[in-house]
């Protein structure tokens, strides 16, 4: 499996709307995202989402990676 490489959050936002996250507000510069009672936090900043917290991301929404790595190749 491919590691998971770092990554503007404008893609891993289009990835979990795909997903069917939905926003919900967002407050200074963090989206606050939901779905089925899971909810998400995605910064939104000019440098690119390091590779541990997508990780966390990933863990807290409950999306396997493979499913992920699959979305990212659609990107």
């Amino acid at each position: 499996m491919p590691k998971i490489k770092p990554m503007h959050s404008k893609a891993l936002i289009e990835i979990l709307e795909k997903l069917g996250f939905k926003t919900i507000r967002q407050k200074g510069s963090h989206l606050i995202m939901r779905k089925d009672g899971h909810i998400v936090v995605v910064p939104v900043h000019e440098k690119p989402l390091k590779p541990g917290l997508i990780h966390a991301i990933l863990r807290e929404v409950k999306v396997p990676r493979s499913e992920f790595m699959h979305m990212v190749g659609e990107v």
